[in-house]
């Protein structure tokens, strides 16, 4: 046992350090220069909104619900809001989280202010985007790290690649065992099985509709079973319910709760508890498994309350100064993702090199203590045929349940009936339009056409997902969609969001609308718009139909990198596989129709 840090592990965490704070200097500085441009531009950009009105609070979830005449902003669910009247540069601003938006309402939820001030003065609020500054928070973790004997002895000797995990033979076999009783795959009992074996670590990878959460259920009750006490933690709220609730699900008697704000439990089957000391298991030696985020290890919510494992879900978006928070706290890591989705969202163009911008799924794969998950369960055999070959090495593969799977369709819809087709699972549809950036009329428009078609011929509003980058082309869908169904719910039982949102969810028709169809602006965004790895996420949520809505002008787009250059192919091949429509013409047609008309 070491009582400090060799030379080499002092070199990591010196570079961590200065990543943490690189990081958030860059987030500050560029938050701070944008708000110093005129409130116009800001909203123009899509930073701020102004001329909000406090209407009062939502009795079910205690969200603060504003009013305004305009919602043109890209704010997410999940954003740091600042709200003020005039200046957040020079104002005693109220911090609060963005819960929900619309074109024209907005519901958030107050982390630190006077929400008193909402009432004395209700309207002409301004809301820019704000940062959340957690410097102090890696810094200690990091402090820590270099302190306890887990820190030096385990978790710094991973990251190095000093220390490998060991698996007990007789404990696998046991595991695996009982995996392949429980009903799961070869692959899914394999990785269990491994995991619950390690001493140290284990990664699994799981590929789009191959079961995560289902072998993370099965890992805890092995884990459980045991005796052991585990910790499921992510980076969202939504991972760590998802998981709770599908191991309440496959394990109804298992002790289980969640440890955090009761505002996050909308979409949680589970008992949550604001801190561990008010839990039933803060006073039991019996194994069990509570769910929180990293950050609640650093809190009062789980202060001081050590795991024998924790499970890191969705670890590709996982950075390693978050890692090293829920890492502290246990002994053996297990790392459940696809390194092959989205990674982590860092400023610091030298990320890379400082490994803050890392995920500790990317720093850890490759090292022969990982498996991958092979059978897809939810895409059929045309729809799993170009990611597995793009980025799977041909591994994945659909069951044999799901490999012919089509939309029932009763009878093809009238508008449509080519793009719906359920003999094609995969299909282009081409409008040719041209100069469009972030936001497409024409796109949104046979957007809503293909959805009104596929609700009259009776599939239900909820299986339909829309994917776009942009959420200003999200905005323009769902107004059209308003339009045609007016005040009618439906158009809400349909997601309509970025790549970001409709990570790790599924639908049997997938609308994707790309919105850009000018090559220079499009160059402009390779890193972003190109990227294969939102583009995997993107095609890879539909179960039986996937639609893409753009215009093949944006392929002409040629990057000067040679590395972006090979990003806009991704995008070529993809919908070269495709099924090909020209629907230019089509909607020239019944454009010119309804005017005479």
């Amino acid at each position: 046992m070491s009582d400090k840090p060799n030379n080499e592990s002092r070199k990591l965490l010196e570079k961590l350090e200065f990543a943490i704070k690189e990081e958030a200097s860059i987030q500050r500085e560029t938050i701070e220069k944008q708000w110093r441009l005129p409130l116009e531009e800001r909203i123009h950009k899509g930073k701020a909104i102004s001329r909000l009105r406090f209407s009062g609070i939502n009795e079910q979830n205690g969200n603060l619900i504003f009013i305004c005449d305009e919602n043109n902003s890209l704010f997410r669910i999940g954003d740091i809001l600042f709200f003020h009247r005039n200046n957040p540069l020079f104002e005693n601003c109220i911090e609060c989280m963005l819960e929900y938006d619309d074109d024209h309402y907005i519901e958030v939820n107050v982390r630190f202010g006077d929400t008193n001030r909402f009432e004395k003065k209700p309207t002409d609020w301004i809301a820019d985007e704000g940062y959340l500054d957690l410097t102090d928070l890696y810094l200690h973790a990091l402090s820590d790290v270099a302190d306890k004997d887990v820190g030096r002895n385990r978790i710094l000797p991973l990251f190095l690649g000093r220390l490998k995990p060991c698996a007990s033979i007789p404990l696998y076999l046991k595991s695996h065992k009982s995996s392949i009783e429980a009903g799961l795959d070869n692959s899914q009992a394999e990785s269990a099985a491994q995991a619950a074996a390690s001493d140290l670590a284990y990664l699994i990878q799981g590929p789009p509709g191959t079961g995560k959460t289902i072998v993370i259920a099965h890992i805890v009750r092995l884990l459980v079973s045991a005796g052991e006490r585990v910790l499921i933690t992510s980076f969202t709220h939504r991972a760590i319910n998802n998981a709770l609730n599908k191991i309440a699900e496959v394990n109804p008697t298992l002790p289980v709760c969640k440890i955090g704000e009761m505002a996050r439990t909308d979409d949680l089957n589970v008992p949550n508890f604001e801190s561990f000391s008010d839990s039933p298991f803060a006073s039991t030696d019996q194994g069990y498994v509570i769910g929180a985020t990293p950050f609640a290890t650093r809190s009062s919510r789980l202060s001081g309350v050590d795991f024998e494992t924790i499970i890191f879900d969705e670890a590709s978006q996982i950075t390693l100064p978050l890692a090293l928070m829920g890492m502290l706290v246990g002994k053996r890591y297990i790392f459940v993702d696809d390194d092959k989705q989205l990674p982590p969202v860092v400023m610091s163009p030298r990320c890379e090199e400082s490994l803050t911008g890392a995920s500790i799924f990317g720093l850890l794969s490759g090292r022969g203590f990982e498996s991958m998950l092979n059978v897809t369960y939810r895409m059929n055999q045309i729809l799993t045929e170009w990611p597995s070959k793009t980025f799977y090495m041909g591994r994945l593969r659909p069951a044999p349940h799901v490999k012919d799977r089509k939309l029932d369709l009763p009878n093809l819809p009238m508008t449509w009936p080519g793009l719906l087709d359920p003999n094609y699972p995969a299909v282009f549809a081409d409008l040719r339009h041209t100069n469009t950036t972030i936001r497409s009329y024409q796109e949104a428009k046979l957007v809503t056409e293909l959805i009104v078609d596929l609700v009259l011929v009776g599939i239900d509003p909820s299986r339909i997902g829309v994917v776009t980058p942009y959420r200003r082309q999200g905005r323009e869908i769902r107004k059209h969609l308003k339009r045609v169904w007016g005040n009618s719910s439906r158009h809400r039982e349909i997601v309509i969001d970025t790549v970001e949102r409709m990570q790790g969810q599924e639908r049997d028709v997938i609308l994707v609308s790309l919105a850009t169809s000018n090559p220079s602006f499009a160059e402009q965004l390779a890193e972003f718009f190109f990227q294969p790895n939102r583009l995997n996420v993107t095609i890879t949520r539909a179960r039986t139909k996937l639609i893409v809505i753009g215009s093949s002008e944006v392929l002409k787009a040629s990057p000067f990198d040679p590395k972006m250059k090979k990003r806009v192919d991704y995008l070529k091949d993809f919908l070269g596989y495709c099924q090909y429509y020209d629907v230019s013409k089509e909607m020239r047609w019944q454009e010119s129709s309804r005017k005479k008309s």
